[in-house]
């Protein structure tokens, strides 16, 4: 691993995780490769930030659960080699029910080459301190889908709300969001802005 890469457990206390490429639950409906454990993987100056963004969740009686950081661009190239095969229907109806998987990249919502490979980006949400249950955002991780953008119509106030702590605590410790992801947020002085890593996560 890059010497400037690190675990974001063993930097941000009391941050949770749950790295879904490394997992079966994700799009691709299989672990991806490059990701070869459950861990979260980030630049130093990112998990500093993620700290400081723990802390600001507290504040409101949140934590911040982890999905992805930092992604090998070979897992990059996993994804448009799934996106060109022929649909199964298996991981579909959660999410990209209303696109083919082909349409993925030129929706926005994979991209050949990742701001997660630079290792400033993470996809994250939040759960509740008091009961350590996950905030209801009005969709979840990866549904690629017009109800997953910002400002989106169709969700509830709670959901519109939790969103709207999220972006808030994100951008007061220096991310900026991406409009079709309501949990995707990246670095604004981010370290590495034009090098896209290769490394596995192990």
């Amino acid at each position: 691993m890059n010497h400037d890469f690190v675990f974001a457990d063993e930097f941000v206390p009391g941050i949770r995780w749950d790295a879904k490429y490394a997992t079966w639950d994700n799009f691709t409906g299989k672990p991806v490769d490059g990701y070869l454990a459950n861990r979260i993987v980030g630049t130093r100056a990112l998990c500093a930030a993620l700290n400081r963004a723990r802390k600001e969740a507290e504040t409101l009686g949140f934590g911040l659960l982890l999905w992805d950081g930092y992604r090998p661009q070979h897992a990059v190239d996993c994804f448009l080699r799934w996106s060109q095969q022929p649909e199964d229907g298996r991981t579909k109806p959660r999410h990209y029910p209303n696109i083919d998987r082909t349409e993925m990249f030129d929706h926005g919502y994979v991209a050949a080459k990742s701001g997660h490979s630079r290792g400033a980006t993470v996809d994250l949400t939040l759960f509740h301190l008091d009961t350590g249950e996950l905030a209801p955002m009005g969709g979840d991780h990866d549904l690629m889908d017009s109800i997953s953008h910002h400002g989106a119509p169709g969700i509830t106030p709670v959901e519109a709300r939790n969103r709207l702590h999220l972006s808030a605590i994100m951008e007061a410790c220096g991310f900026s969001s991406y409009d079709c992801e309501w949990w995707h947020y990246t670095l604004k002085d981010e370290p590495y802005p034009d090098t896209y890593f290769d490394f596995p996560i192990t």
